[in-house]
């Protein structure tokens, strides 16, 4: 899979990169992503677009150009480009807008349970299997379910 520009809204204050190193020991997972429930680098309207998985649309632009599909394992940032092993294999198939990780936890997840998951997806591919996790995305989408 090559590079390419996600699309997203803004979030998070401008300076948000530079706050993170004094945050590093509140992060809530594991693995390669940072989260935590109450990031005090997130604009009030970003927690907003973030609980509604509205940042999320503008990435229909990266879906309408090719670069994305709508279900597939989540693109991750190309700083965290290093991947090894079952991690690389995500990358043989799409990213996608939501997928079985999304369905399945979200930020509440491992990132063995996630990675497990999209290898999942990556070995088991089917239009059912697709359209199965986009009808689970519009469930999890409206009980804002792990977004965060």
């Amino acid at each position: 899979s090559r590079t390419f520009r996600m699309w997203k809204f803004r979030t998070m204050y401008v300076d948000a990169e530079n706050r993170l190193a004094t945050l590093v020991d509140r992060n809530e997972t594991d693995g390669l992503l940072f989260k935590i429930r109450d990031d005090p680098r997130v604009t009030p309207v970003g927690r907003r677009l973030r609980s509604s998985s509205l940042d999320e649309l503008p990435q229909l632009i990266n879906i309408l150009v090719g670069e994305m599909s709508l279900v597939g394992p989540r693109p991750l940032p190309a700083e965290d480009g290093d991947f090894l092993g079952d991690v690389r294999r995500r990358l043989l198939v799409r990213p996608g807008l939501t997928g079985l990780w999304q369905v399945s936890g979200r930020s509440d997840m491992s990132w063995d349970d996630a990675v497990r998951l999209d290898l999942y997806y990556v070995d088991n591919w089917s239009l059912l299997l697709d359209l199965r996790t986009l009808w689970r995305t519009v469930g999890v989408v409206l009980a804002r379910r792990g977004a965060y």
